[in-house]
């Protein structure tokens, strides 16, 4: 598979939009169906991730599409402008239908967050991803599904469980809690507010849009992360 780690977001975009999807095979360790693909457009060619509807288990809480929450993931953290997630697209093109098509990334899969916690240049970008997670409302955050690549970028990975109405959060990131948000945090919180309704058309539902909005509306107005709550279930299982 070829290496992808430096290629710039917009040209994985475009692959990812327009290339011919070619599986590869099945990632391991995945409740659902998730496929290691090379998508080649041209001469260009990259690693990507293949998430089809059609390999989805069905949940009891989420609807069905968890493929359109990975694409309304990457699409808040685009919005927000903090390159947390990598690129992803919905492609109703695929091999085996409808499906969510991230770039994949080459990193060290040694690491993880519970590895990574400690390195204080890596704070500043974990604030970030527990911001992102509690306004996204994200029910899975592993810690290995922290990942950190040749260049030191931190990215997030398998964000199908977000932007459910209800209280869902479950996150291994909580030693920020009482962290105040800085003024560009708050400001970025305040247009994706506005831009809500357009960013997510046709990912996720009108009423989870509206607890998206909320969720931004109380984290801007307390200027600071919360503290962990142990009697709130917060953690995932399994923890890494």
């Amino acid at each position: 598979m070829p290496k992808n780690e430096r290629i710039q977001s917009t040209d994985a975009l475009t692959i990812l939009t327009h290339g011919q999807i070619n599986v590869k095979g099945r990632m391991p360790y995945s409740s659902n169906i998730t496929l290691l693909s090379e998508v080649v457009l041209g001469d260009a060619n990259i690693a990507a991730i293949y998430k089809p509807l059609s390999g989805e288990r069905p949940l009891s809480d989420f609807t069905d599409g968890l493929c359109y929450r990975e694409v309304a993931a990457y699409r808040l953290s685009a919005d927000l402008g903090w390159e947390l997630i990598p690129p992803t697209v919905l492609r109703k093109d695929g091999p085996f239908g409808v499906g969510s098509l991230q770039l994949f990334i080459h990193a060290n899969f040694q690491e993880h967050y519970f590895s990574l916690m400690g390195d204080a240049t890596l704070e500043p970008k974990f604030i970030e991803f527990a911001i992102f997670d509690l306004i996204g409302n994200n029910a899975d955050r592993k810690s290995g599904h922290i990942l950190i690549d040749g260049d030191c970028q931190l990215w997030g990975i398998d964000n199908g469980l977000m932007f459910h109405q209800s209280p869902k959060l479950r996150t291994v990131i909580w030693e920020f809690g009482g962290a105040e948000l800085t003024q560009s945090q708050i400001q970025d919180l305040g247009r994706v507010q506005l831009s809500a309704n357009e960013l997510f058309d046709g990912l996720i539902n009108p009423n989870e849009i509206k607890a998206f909005i909320k969720r931004c509306q109380f984290l801007s107005s307390k200027k600071k992360l919360p503290r962990v709550d142990p009697e709130a279930r917060p953690y995932p299982w399994p923890l890494v």
